[in-house]
């Protein structure tokens, strides 16, 4: 194992001035869906209740609590509708050693039953998430008289958005003839 020295050039204060002159970057925002936006706004309001709450606490030194249920509720929508994204965007954690050594025929049969067991996965997920809410449709949050049925039609909502996700991806990979699995380094500069 070689160690390199990192060199480091002196910039003057007028050269550290002009970087700033150059135009930034383009920004496109087509790259982000409808549910991106909607996880966003959750998310600032989770943001705005864990402030809230803290300022409270430690500011007032008389804590809401109803700040804590709200912010827990807005994390379980955060965490599902941020899925959501991943899975559009095939950014959720697997495992592809086997893809760098097996031959690509058989690399593209197990990509295309990964996003075959994907697709049944979350209609699976879907359908439990609706008998789920049959069973407590009447419940209410413990410190806020609002229904849970808002939770649960976030968590549904975002099932069903990751199984058509995962269908969309199933057929992106079927036209484009690999997936990420099998070509990650495809993948790298896509969204960057």
């Amino acid at each position: 194992m070689s160690v390199t020295q990192e060199i480091h050039t002196q910039v003057t204060p007028e050269e550290l001035a002009h970087t700033f002159d150059e135009a930034p970057a383009d920004v496109d925002l087509k790259v982000y869906a409808f549910e991106d936006w909607v996880t966003l706004g959750i998310f600032w309001l989770m943001t705005g209740c864990v402030f809230l709450q803290f300022f409270t606490r430690y500011v007032l030194n008389n804590s809401y609590a109803w700040t804590e249920e709200i912010a827990v509720n807005c994390l379980i929508g955060v965490v599902f509708l941020g899925s959501v994204m991943c899975v559009r965007m095939s950014r959720h954690i697997q495992v592809d050693v086997l893809y760098h050594y097996l031959p690509a025929r058989v690399t593209r049969v197990m990509a295309t039953i990964v996003d075959l067991v994907r697709i049944g996965f979350f209609a699976y997920g879907s359908w439990l998430m609706w008998r789920y809410m049959e069973i407590v449709a009447d419940e209410e949050m413990v410190t806020v008289a609002l229904p849970r049925n808002i939770v649960f039609y976030t968590v549904l909502a975002a099932f069903v958005l990751m199984f058509l996700r995962s269908i969309q991806v199933f057929v992106a990979n079927m036209r484009r003839g690999y997936s990420v699995l099998e070509r990650p380094e495809a993948f790298q500069n896509a969204e960057d």
